[in-house]
C-alpha cells in the first residue's frame, strides 16, 4: 500500500512577525552573529547576494504564493530558515529610508505594498527540513558558497546524527563532495581549537573557503599536512606534529591581518596548483616562509636542472626578439651596444663554464668505462 504524503499547509503571516535566521549557513559565512541587527543583515544581503534583483521581481510581480517561506518556531519566534533573501527584499520595499540608504532605484507603487504586509509561509522544523534545504542549496538550483555548504553538512551530521554517506545520498552527491567539504571544515575548526590560526584575522571579509576545500584534495597539501583521508571523517584530520604546517597553510591561503601578512593566493587558477607544488619542496617552502613571492617560490620548487633549461630557453627567446628588432629600432645608440656587449660576455662565460663541466663529465664517464 502506497504511503500517503501529508501536503504542507501554507499560512499567511504578517511579515513583521518573521525573523531572520542568524544561524543560516549563508549568513554565518559572512560574519553574521546572534546579535547582528536586521538592518545590517539586509545591507549584507542587498550588497553581496543580489537581493536587489529579488526586490525588483517582487515589486513587478508581487510575492509568488506558490513559493512560501519556510519558518521554524524557536523560542516563541517564527525564524525564516528558507527565504531570508526574499524577506530582506520585502523589508527593503516597505522601508523607503532603507531604500534610499541602499541607493535603490526600484519604483514601488503604494498599492503594491499592501500585498506584501503578509507573506505565505510553511511552518516546519530544521530537522524535518534538512533534506529539502540541503538538496536546494548544496547541489540544487540555489547553491550556497562552499563554506555555507560545509557548515550545513556538519550541523546536520552532528545535530541530527545523520551519517555523511546518508547526507550525500539525500543531496544527490556522487563525487564525495560532502565528505571533502566536511573534512575541510574540520581542518578549519581544528586550527581554531588548537590556536594555530584565527579565522577572524583573515584579510578578506568573505572567506575563500573553496581554496582550502579544493587544495586539500591535492597531493602536496595532503603530504605537507599528513592529512587523514576524507573517509575517516575525523574531527582532527591533521596530526599534532603538523599543526605548525597547518597554521602556515591557512595564512598562505587567507592571510593574517594581525601579522600584516597577505595571502599568497590571489586567484585559484593557477595560484592554488602552484602552492601545491611549493608544498612538495623544502627549499620552496623556506623561500615562501621567508618572504618570497609565490611565483619565485614556485620556480624554486622545480629541480635545478629544469630551472636551468627553462632559463636558457627564456633567454634564447628574448635574444631572438631583440635580434628581430635591430633592423628597425637600432640607430647606433652606444648605450644599447654596451648592453649587447654585456649580454655577449655573460653568454660566453655561461657557455665556457658549461663546456668545461661537459668536458669533465665526459672524461669521468670514459674513465669509469
Amino acid at each position: 500500500m502506497k504511503q500517503s504524503v501529508t501536503k504542507p499547509v501554507i499560512q499567511m503571516k504578517p511579515q513583521a512577525e518573521l525573523q531572520f535566521d542568524h544561524d543560516n549557513p549563508r549568513l554565518v559565512g559572512c560574519g553574521i552573529q546572534a546579535r547582528t541587527p536586521d538592518e545590517e543583515i539586509i545591507r549584507l544581503l542587498w550588497n553581496d547576494m543580489a537581493v536587489d534583483e529579488v526586490a525588483m521581481s517582487i515589486a513587478a510581480n508581487g510575492f509568488f504564493p506558490h513559493e512560501p517561506l519556510i519558518v521554524a518556531k524557536e523560542k516563541g519566534k517564527l525564524v525564516v530558515i528558507e527565504g531570508n533573501r526574499r524577506l530582506a527584499a520585502v523589508r527593503t520595499l516597505l522601508d523607503s529610508s532603507l531604500r534610499a540608504e541602499l541607493a535603490s532605484t526600484i519604483d514601488v507603487q503604494p498599492g503594491a505594498l499592501n500585498s506584501i504586509q503578509e507573506l505565505p509561509v510553511i511552518e516546519s522544523t530544521r530537522e524535518d527540513s534538512w533534506r529539502y534545504l540541503g538538496f536546494r542549496h548544496v547541489n540544487g538550483p540555489a547553491r550556497w558558497t562552499s563554506y555555507a555548504k560545509a557548515v550545513y553538512i556538519a550541523h546536520t551530521h552532528v545535530e541530527y546524527k545523520v551519517s555523511l554517506e546518508d547526507i550525500a545520498t539525500q543531496f544527490g552527491d556522487g563525487h564525495r563532495t560532502v565528505q571533502r567539504l566536511y573534512r575541510a571544515l574540520m581542518v578549519l575548526h581544528q586550527a581554531t581549537r588548537e590556536k594555530v590560526y584565527k579565522i577572524e584575522n583573515r584579510t578578506k571579509k568573505s572567506l575563500p573557503f573553496s581554496h582550502l576545500y579544493i587544495g586539500l584534495g591535492y597531493d602536496g597539501f595532503q603530504a605537507y599536512l599528513d592529512l587523514s583521508p576524507e573517509e575517516d571523517e575525523s574531527e582532527s584530520p591533521v596530526p599534532r606534529k603538523r599543526l605548525g604546517n597547518l597554521g602556515e597553510v591557512l595564512v598562505w591561503l587567507f592571510g593574517d591581518n594581525k601579522k600584516g601578512l597577505a595571502p599568497v593566493i590571489t586567484s585559484q587558477n593557477p595560484d592554488l596548483r602552484q602552492l601545491d607544488k611549493v608544498l612538495r619542496s623544502k627549499e620552496a617552502c623556506h623561500a615562501l616562509r621567508t618572504g618570497s613571492s609565490l611565483k619565485d617560490a614556485f620556480i624554486l620548487s622545480s629541480p635545478a636542472g629544469s630551472r636551468l633549461e627553462e632559463a636558457l630557453l627564456e633567454a634564447k627567446k628574448h635574444l631572438g626578439n631583440a635580434r628581430g628588432l635591430v633592423s628597425e629600432a637600432y640607430d647606433g645608440q652606444e648605450s644599447l651596444l654596451k648592453i649587447a656587449g654585456s649580454v655577449l660576455n655573460l653568454a660566453e662565460d655561461l657557455h665556457g663554464e658549461m663546456e668545461s663541466k661537459s668536458g669533465r663529465a665526459k672524461r669521468q664517464r670514459a674513465s669509469a668505462e
